[in-house]
């Protein structure tokens, strides 16, 4: 990759990390969380090629691998998340995080 350093990866998954951030510590929304919660496991997927890139040979594929777990618990987050906010769904008819202190 020509001029593309571990620095321009690094600032990247930086900003990512940090969109990820303010938007699950600023949404009421229960998908907007799981959003912000996707980007911040990008960010560490940038983090865990770029570094496995520019490691070396001892490290060629340990951050493809981490990687690809990375890629897999996402799916099973959406999966559990998407049930619990459609079952808080279901029974308060909103989809808002503040809503769920109700639930006794």
């Amino acid at each position: 990759m020509a001029g593309l350093t571990l620095n321009h990866f690094l600032v990247l998954g930086l900003i990512l990390f940090l969109l990820g951030g303010y938007c699950v510590l600023s949404r009421r929304n229960a998908i907007g969380i799981l959003l912000g919660i996707e980007l911040i496991l990008n960010a560490a997927n940038i983090n865990y090629i770029a570094f496995s890139f520019y490691g070396g040979h001892a490290m060629k594929y340990d951050g493809q691998v981490f990687a690809i777990f990375v890629i897999m618990l996402p799916a099973a987050q959406a999966l559990i998340g998407l049930a619990i906010i459609l079952a808080i769904h279901q029974n308060l008819r909103t989809m808002h995080v503040s809503a769920t202190e109700t639930l006794s």
